[in-house]
């Protein structure tokens, strides 16, 4: 799952692991560290917004080349089913 990088969809503006957002809580953090979930509160943010361009995108499609991995294990688990007979 090397292959993924988490960019913006509308700028491609890469967050750097010191990179924050803050939470309606007022709770800082990087929000890609929990997956959009604010440790404070246990607010889920299904989108996020770029801190180079301000759009709003939805939090999964920060995450380039997650379809490519996830169809990569998919491919190995029927690989495995097929050789386990």
């Amino acid at each position: 799952m090397a292959d993924i990088k988490i960019r913006c969809p509308k700028c491609d503006w890469q967050p750097m692991q010191y990179s924050r957002w803050q939470c309606s809580c007022k709770h800082l953090w990087n929000t890609f560290d929990t997956a959009g979930r604010c440790p404070q509160c246990s607010k889920i943010w299904k989108d996020t917004q770029c801190l180079e361009c301000h759009c709003w995108n939805p939090h999964l499609d920060w995450y380039d080349g997650l379809d490519e991995a996830i169809n990569k294990l998919k491919q190995e688990i029927k690989e495995a089913w097929e050789l386990a007979g």
